[in-house]
């Protein structure tokens, strides 16, 4: 007896003790194995908010007549996003369909007449994916592509009758670029198609031919850390299969004109008459170290049948272009049509050899050439830093701007076009980054031949004006009018309180009649018609409900606090519903950060987020967390000054400390936040600063870090707003990368990442060696990747498992 009943007690104990170590080995093993879970999903409350529709996707027709809304599904099925995909020279592209993997298409189409008139569906076919909106010159008709399994067909939309015809069948190349441009009147559309005997793609050899072999030759050729490019010459073989077109013109009624056999095209620009084509084709030699951008090309007028009529460039291989900002590619770039002339050639040509490090007193030039092309191409301008962009007005006015990172700088010229010699006025010139001193954007309007000019008052002497309007008081919209005689400025409309409201268009050359989108804290986005003078009550356009009323009793606010070194800074600050600091005490907090560059602290220090705006959560926001009962902390200012010659990065980690000390403390001494249950996180730079700030302070308690870069020797020609190579500046790569001090991330870290990120730099090896570095430390990680997804997350599985990651980790940690 004694023996049976020491026999049981026994075995009874090796069954607790093997429980216990079972309980324990589950407990432990998988912080440090692959583990794979089902799809996960967060609390139901969020989850519903997640399926909740965006406001309404729109589109104003070019004449100023039809208001055109459309649906805009923000997530996607996993399945969508797992449909074939290949990865070629920085494109990625659908070899099923044709057109971009990943694609961003719209549904259920309405449309009004902006004069009076109801709302008017349009009888899609059932669960029609559309893209690729464009309106034609007159403004009376809008083409789009459906996808269907096989390719993209196209559509035209006829105004007022409604009338929707199919043009083709799903022959549509929109692997590359927009697919089709309109030509003049009714005369349809350019468009680049399959070519109906490209058979079958190329097969992947069974065997290598040989090794992998590059090689350079004593010539500097730095390139930033970019992704998807060419490896193989099978990778060559299939990029000029998916990518190579038929250009076509293709009716109204659908017939077929055949204009260039088997090119890569890369745009196809009809002239503002109509009566030539500006064509740029891509051709070999191709290369393994830069995208498609820098491909070398071609670029020729055509006439109406596809003849060659001049040959503007012959672009070699751009994989040399200096990594300093503002560098760009020798020859003849950014060739265009002038808006205002029926057929007059515009490019721009660098005379500093496109290297933005050389010293130059002038960068660029810019020429035009009218047709029929047989004289010498006239200067109209040059600059003293680097050309960023041109508006066409009329034969006597142009606006062209210029710009410079290294000191901030934008100018914005007035020149007169058919008298070049005449000496160019300077309308603006001001620190871009300076947001108090933006006069906002020259807006356009329909000219002559069916191209976007200058929008004029009738007088013709002034010109409109729409910016965000940041200012100490706050960010307020206007529409301005600008004086070309005198440079004066009267402000005809601005937004007032409680509504952030924009313009989006003028109804009128006297600007009496606007379209805005207006919303406040309380009232979601919609779009109204707004008689500028007078009582009249606004006649709303769209009728955008609240998706997520969980969110009317979250307090927002944008708080105002100090650095230690006297720098103003700023952050919006979410309270949870029915909060009440005093009686419910602080609150665990998450700070949501992405710091920014600046060259002086005056703007470092302005505020420049709108209070006004109507805020709902949508895929991985902090904010969600808002209903699990955090305080959310979102952009917390993250200001690195480099004044003068200084580089910023060269004092980051310091000035990152001082910043993310000073939100702290902030919303501590408010008796808010808890200081020992404190999350920071971040999306790319944004994840890289989460770790830098778990790895140099011990102001957090938990780390969330999602499609971050952690070690900058894997970037070392450039990161970010970093121009330097890393041979230039060793120390700050290596005391920025939070790799090299993961001995210092004691607090637990969630690393998110997307196993098809694109984005340069960001490749998924960043954090899964950051989780190993950690690891092998003996740190607390926890390493997540998402099959499909690229830099930002935009499957409806993937985003609802990253926020039950995230609330899961804060629940765990803080």
């Amino acid at each position: 007896m004694k023996l049976k009943r020491l026999h049981r007690a026994l075995s009874f104990r090796f069954v607790c003790l093997f429980l216990l170590s079972f309980w324990i080995f589950t407990m432990t093993v998988p912080s440090n194995a692959q583990s794979t879970l089902t799809w996960q999903s967060p609390p139901a409350a969020i989850d519903r908010i997640l399926d909740a529709p965006l406001p309404p996707g729109v589109t104003i027709s070019p004449n100023r007549r039809w208001f055109v809304t459309v649906e805009r599904p923000l997530l996607l099925p996993i399945a969508e996003l797992a449909e074939p995909e290949l990865k070629l020279a920085g494109v990625r592209l659908n070899p099923q369909t044709n057109s971009p993997a990943d694609p961003y298409t719209l549904h259920h189409l309405t449309f009004r007449d902006l004069s009076g008139g109801e709302v008017q569906e349009v009888a899609l076919p059932k669960e029609a994916r559309l893209g690729f909106f464009s309106w034609s010159p007159d403004g009376n008709r809008l083409a789009f592509t459906i996808t269907q399994q096989t390719g993209l067909e196209l559509w035209v939309l006829d105004l007022p009758s409604g009338n929707l015809r199919r043009l083709t069948d799903p022959i549509l190349n929109a692997t590359y670029g927009n697919p089709c441009r309109w030509l003049p009147g009714d005369e349809g559309l350019l468009c680049k198609v399959i070519p109906a005997q490209r058979g079958t793609p190329p097969n992947l050899p069974l065997v290598s031919p040989g090794p992998a072999i590059e090689e350079n030759l004593g010539r500097k050729a730095p390139t930033r850390t970019y992704t998807n490019l060419l490896q193989t010459p099978h990778d060559e073989a299939l990029f000029e299969y998916y990518l190579t077109s038929d250009l076509e013109r293709i009716s109204l009624e659908g017939d077929r004109m055949l204009l260039v056999a088997g090119e890569i095209v890369d745009e196809a620009i009809p002239s503002p008459d109509g009566n030539l084509i500006l064509l740029e084709t891509l051709h070999r030699p191709f290369s393994y170290q830069v995208p498609i951008s820098r491909f070398p090309k071609k670029i020729e007028i055509l006439d109406r049948t596809g003849k060659q009529v001049y040959e503007v460039a012959d672009l070699p291989l751009a994989d040399d272009i200096p990594i300093t900002f503002g560098s760009t590619r020798v020859g003849r770039r950014r060739v265009n049509w002038r808006s205002d002339r029926p057929a007059t050639l515009y490019w721009i040509e660098a005379l500093d050899g496109g290297d933005a490090g050389s010293s130059a007193a002038q960068r660029d030039a810019l020429f035009e050439l009218k047709a029929p092309f047989n004289e010498q191409p006239q200067e109209l301008w040059r600059s003293q830093y680097r050309f960023d962009g041109v508006l066409w007005g009329r034969d006597d006015l142009a606006l062209v701007e210029e710009w410079w990172y290294d000191n901030r700088l934008k100018r914005v010229w007035q020149i007169d076009p058919q008298n070049p010699s005449r000496e160019p006025k300077l309308l603006v010139e001001r620190n871009y980054q300076d947001q108090y001193s933006n006069p906002g954007a020259p807006l356009t309007t329909l000219g002559k031949y069916g191209k976007r000019v200058l929008h004029f008052t009738p007088n013709g002497d002034s010109l409109y004006f729409e910016g965000r309007g940041a200012s100490e008081a706050g960010v307020y919209p206007f529409l301005d009018r600008l004086s070309l005689t005198t440079g004066e400025k009267e402000r005809l409309w601005q937004a007032q309180d409680p509504y952030y409201e924009q313009v989006e268009e003028i109804l009128d050359d006297e600007a009496e009649q606007l379209v805005t989108r207006r919303q406040s804290q309380e009232s979601p986005p919609n779009y109204y018609i707004t008689t500028r003078q007078g009582n009249g009550q606004p006649i709303p356009l769209t009728n955008y409900q609240d998706p997520a009323p969980e969110f009317t009793k979250v307090h927002k606010e944008i708080i105002q606090y100090q650095r230690a070194d006297g720098i103003q800074l700023s952050a919006t600050l979410y309270l949870p519903p029915n909060y009440n600091p005093q009686q419910d005490g602080p609150r665990p907090t998450i700070f949501w950060v992405y710091p920014q560059e600046f060259k002086d602290a005056a703007t470092a220090s302005q505020i420049t987020t709108a209070e006004n705006t109507f805020t709902r959560p949508a895929s991985f926001s902090p904010l969600f967390l808002l209903l699990q009962g955090y305080v959310v902390v979102s952009n917390p200012k993250l200001t690195i000054i480099g004044e003068g010659d200084r580089e910023p990065n060269d004092t980051y980690i310091e000035q990152l400390i001082l910043g993310a000390k000073a939100a702290v403390d902030e919303v501590v001494s408010r008796g808010i936040a808890d200081p020992k249950r404190l999350v920071i996180g971040g999306h790319s730079y944004g994840a890289f600063t989460t770790a830098n700030l778990l790895a140099h302070s011990d102001l957090f308690q938990a780390g969330i870090a999602l499609s971050g870069a952690y070690n900058r020797t894997l970037t070392p020609f450039g990161f970010q707003g970093e121009q330097r190579n890393f041979w230039q500046t060793k120390d700050t790569y290596i005391q920025m990368s939070p790799f090299t001090h993961a001995d210092q991330i004691k607090e637990p870290l969630l690393l998110i990442h997307g196993a098809d990120d694109s984005n340069v730099g960001t490749y998924p090896i960043q954090s899964k060696r950051l989780y190993e570095a950690i690891k092998g430390l003996g740190g607390t990680v926890r390493w997540v990747q998402f099959p499909y997804e690229s830099h930002s997350y935009r499957g409806r599985e993937s985003v609802g498992h990253i926020l039950w990651e995230m609330i899961r980790w804060c629940d765990l940690y803080v």
